[in-house]
Parts: structure tokens; C-alpha cells; sequence
């Protein structure tokens, strides 16, 4: 099984980003948690996330992957923002907990200067300030390019935080194709060799949802611009194998291309005629 969506605003509400969903055709979905440049968090309506929770059980949605804010990083040389991103992740847990069972993503944060190892540290230590045993959400670090200080540009970067984190069950890994293959991972020659090297490193259990974009950039760019699916340098081809891939199985795939709706509903109808010819 493989479930398509694409990122959507919240700005009407839980429900109505499953009923836009389910028109565009898509059975996933990912939102911001809060402003993605401002960081600021809107009300949350209890009915309203319930009467979404019934529509994705009617629906037969997979996981949805809510978003953290661009503005939280857990890893910055300055004390104040490095607290107020953990106020900001603190926060967000909480609100997942209404809407339980479902992934929580963000971006690990570029060290500003301090160096890999000690951004890698505060990251695993916000983690661990914030994490809980009974709680219902999996959050997950995102794959990332590379660019500048920002840390997750590397396999072996996102599982030393994970080794850091006390509670390792509750941690897992959004791979980003485009910023994947910026950072350098060859996805159109070698899938099978990334997908088994990320096992290696990390685990393909750890690999909870997708993030399906093709590139502007070349491969080891560190770029992260992002572009509609067959637009880019990966390519249609490559996509759809990423999409068919065995080992991906199950994962929800979140478009994050530069699209309108039209865009996205096209970009659904092609990944769902791709898994209808994989089943065939």
C-alpha cells in the first residue's frame, strides 16, 4: 500500500484539509503545526480535529505528517533561540496528542558555528526534554541537503542523534528525495544502493513517510530547491521507482513540489496511476 497527499493549509481548519484531500485524491496529508516564518500557533478547535480523525478512518487514510515550524531550531549558537524552539516542540507534541498515532517532522536546525557534533548534541537533548514513554506521536528528523550549517545532510548525522535520544522508539526519519539527493545520494542511478545504505546507517524501519519532490539542483548541490515532479534533475522515471520501491511500502508520500491545487491534484493522479500499474 502506498498513500499520496501533499502539503496543505491549515487555515480552515483539520477537517477541511481532509475533505481537500479527499477531492484531490489523495488518501495523506501534511500541514504546518504553526507559521512556518513566524512560528506562531492557531487555536485548536477539538471537534474539528475529531471530525477529521472520522473522515481519514472513513476514507482509509494513512499517517499524516504534520510539520514543524522553519523558525524552530533546536541546535542555534544563541541560548534564547534554542529555548524558544523547545518551547515550540514541547507545544506541538501536545497538540499531536489530539490527533494521536500520527508523524510529527521537522527539520534537525543548522548549528550556527558551533560545529556538527554540538549541534547534534543540543538536538538529541531537546529530544530527550521532550519526549514522553506513552506517548502516541513518532517524530521524525528530515533528511536534509547539507547546506551551510544545517545538520541531517548526511545519513550518519541523523543516526548519531538518534543515538543520543533516550527514547529511541519514539524517533524516526522523513526522507526527502530532493534534499537527498542534493546532499549527494545517487537516486536515480542507484536507489537500491541508497535505500540499502540508509538501512545500514539507520534502519528502514526508522523510515516513516517520504517527501516527494524532484530538483532544480544537480546531485551533491546542497541547494534544496525543490521543483514538480519530472521538472527536475532526478526525473519522472526516478520518482516513480522511488514510488513503487518494495521498501518503501506503506510510507506516506507528501508532495511538496511548487504547485497550486491543479498542480497537486495532477501530481496525485500520476503516482496513483503508477502504484495502479505496480498492482496490476
Amino acid at each position: 500500500m502506498v498513500y499520496i497527499g501533499c502539503h496543505l493549509s491549515s487555515q480552515d481548519g483539520f477537517a477541511a484539509m481532509g475533505r481537500t484531500m479527499s477531492r484531490f485524491g489523495g488518501n495523506t496529508f501534511a500541514w504546518f503545526t504553526r507559521n512556518p516564518r513566524s512560528g506562531q500557533a492557531r487555536p485548536v478547535d477539538q471537534d474539528d480535529i475529531e471530525a477529521l480523525r472520522l473522515h481519514a478512518q472513513k476514507e482509509s487514510f494513512g499517517p499524516l505528517v504534520a510539520h514543524s515550524s522553519y523558525t524552530m531550531n533546536l541546535c542555534s549558537a544563541k541560548p534564547e533561540t534554542r529555548a524558544n524552539g523547545l518551547e515550540m516542540l514541547k507545544q506541538d507534541l501536545a497538540r499531536m496528542e489530539l490527533l494521536p498515532g500520527n508523524l510529527y517532522n521537522f527539520h534537525p536546525g543548522s548549528h550556527t558555528g558551533q560545529g556538527t557534533l554540538v549541534g547534534i548534541s543540543q538536538i538529541a537533548e531537546a529530544l530527550n526534554a521532550s519526549l514522553w514513554p506513552d506517548m502516541h506521536t513518532t517524530v521524525l528528523l528530515e533528511t536534509m541537503a547539507g547546506k551551510g550549517s544545517e545538520i541531517g545532510g548526511s545519513f550518519e548525522e541523523l543516526r548519531e542523534i538518534i543515538d543520543r535520544t533516550t527514547l529511541k522508539d519514539k524517533v524516526g526519519v522523513c526522507f526527502d528525495t530532493c534534499h537527498t539527493w542534493d546532499a549527494g545520494y545517487d537516486l536515480v542511478n542507484d536507489l537500491d544502493g541508497v535505500l540499502r545504505r540508509f538501512d545500514d546507517v539507520i534502519g528502514l524501519d526508522r523510515l516513516k513517510a517520504v517527501h516527494l519532490n524532484d530538483s532544480m539542483n544537480i546531485r551533491t548541490s546542497h541547494k534544496d530547491r525543490h521543483e514538480k515532479l519530472g521538472h527536475g534533475l532526478i526525473g519522472m522515471e526516478a520518482m516513480k521507482r522511488i514510488v513503487l520501491h518494495p521498501a518503501l511500502a506503506g510510507r506516506p508520500f507528501i508532495l511538496e513540489t511548487p504547485n497550486e491545487n491543479e498542480g497537486y491534484m495532477e501530481e496525485i493522479r500520476t503516482v496513483n496511476t503508477w502504484i495502479e500499474e505496480g498492482n496490476r
